[in-house]
């Protein structure tokens, strides 16, 4: 089956063609390099996974209830659309739903991907392009279990968001070594890594959590990658450099969080116009997806105070946005806690198979005694 078959509106048939400025850089340096450079990307090395072995694909998924979470997570429920609404169209506005945040998961790992294989490409330093390198493989194993997640499991797909466009369109074309990492590592990956931890935490399904907690734990070193990589090079900036850094995030973080009001699938359910404006007014009025949307920025403000990029000006947009209270999380106690929750999945799962081998052994015993 094609993908084009499971999107609920037309995707571009064609390649979707980004220009690229910009150098490929070679260094002859093959002996020098940052310590913490080279852990990292032997770490990188150390974590490669298998997502045909790792993950236990077998585990059934109801594609009307792929989190199994409360319907109070849904923006209008409880409103007179919501309770206007059959059981069967709420099933629809469950599954369309999971589809489009699970699709746009998707298209940000294969962004990750081509951004990685950019910044392999053109930043500087040996050290970085080996760690880059690592990431690369990261995000197609990260692409590959989304894929096949929704078109195993959930049967369902939309394209692209415009604004992930967006933002991922201009990361790409800009010939500065730096801005895929800012625009990646930093806004994308970030954004992702909390959205991927405010999933993880709260889903009952076993399958989902499993790839959230997995693909997490990789993305937690991408991050830790670009806050290292940009903290040595932003302490040289230019005041007029600096101040286009800051321009890109906070443009970057706008385009991010109206990525998150998902337009697209009010539009792809059988309503009405006026109903589908009803639907977008609750998503921005919803309690829960106000605070949804503040958790998701837990990652990237920190971050970006920790690279130097912390300007009045920057405050000030992240205060109107609601969200600079995020620059006081612990960015390596969340990444450690990552590493723990993936490690804790393996070990309950490795728990639980060692016991059935166990069961099928004794009762294989029992009948050979009969």
């Amino acid at each position: 089956m094609s993908t084009h078959e499971l999107y609920t509106i037309p995707a571009e048939l064609s390649t979707w063609d980004v220009e690229m400025a910009g150098s490929a850089r070679f260094t002859w340096e093959y002996d020098d390099g940052r310590d913490r450079m080279l852990a990292l990307y032997q770490k990188g090395k150390d974590k490669q996974w298998d997502s045909v072995k790792r993950i236990d694909w077998d585990i059934e998924v109801d594609p009307y209830n792929v989190l199994g979470v409360p319907d109070n997570t849904i923006a209008i429920y409880g409103t007179p659309l919501w309770e206007r609404m059959g059981e069967k169209q709420r099933q629809e506005v469950r599954l369309h739903g999971a589809a489009w945040q699970f699709s746009q998961f998707l298209h940000g790992e294969q962004g990750a991907m081509i951004c990685s294989a950019r910044i392999v490409e053109s930043v500087p330093d040996l050290d970085s392009k080996f760690y880059a390198a690592t990431q690369t493989m990261d995000e197609a194993r990260h692409a590959e279990t989304y894929a096949r997640f929704l078109k195993e499991k959930v049967g369902l797909a939309y394209p692209i968001n415009e604004h992930l466009k967006a933002l991922l369109d201009s990361t790409l074309s800009d010939s500065r070594w730096d801005m895929p990492y800012l625009g990646m590592q930093v806004l994308i990956e970030g954004l992702a890594l909390a959205a991927f931890g405010v999933m993880r935490d709260i889903t009952t399904k076993p399958l989902p959590k499993q790839i959230l907690a997995y693909v997490m734990q990789d993305e937690a070193r991408h991050v830790a990658f670009g806050r290292m990589a940009l903290r040595d090079y932003y302490k040289n900036l230019s005041e007029t450099e600096r101040r286009e850094r800051e321009d890109f995030v906070i443009e970057g973080c706008y385009l991010m969080r109206d990525r998150l009001r998902g337009r697209e699938t009010w539009e792809a359910l059988d309503l009405s116009k006026q109903e589908v404006d009803e639907a977008m007014g609750h998503v921005d009025e919803s309690d829960y997806m106000r605070l949804f949307r503040s958790l998701l920025f837990s990652r990237i403000v920190p971050c970006v105070k920790d690279i130097g990029l912390w300007s009045p000006r920057l405050q000030q947009a992240y205060a109107d946005m609601g969200v600079l209270e995020m620059a006081g999380q612990n960015l390596e106690a969340l990444m450690k806690q990552d590493e723990e929750i993936a490690d804790k999945i393996d070990a309950e799962r490795f728990t639980r198979e060692e016991a059935e081998r166990h069961e099928e052994v004794t009762e294989t015993i029992a009948m050979a005694a009969d």
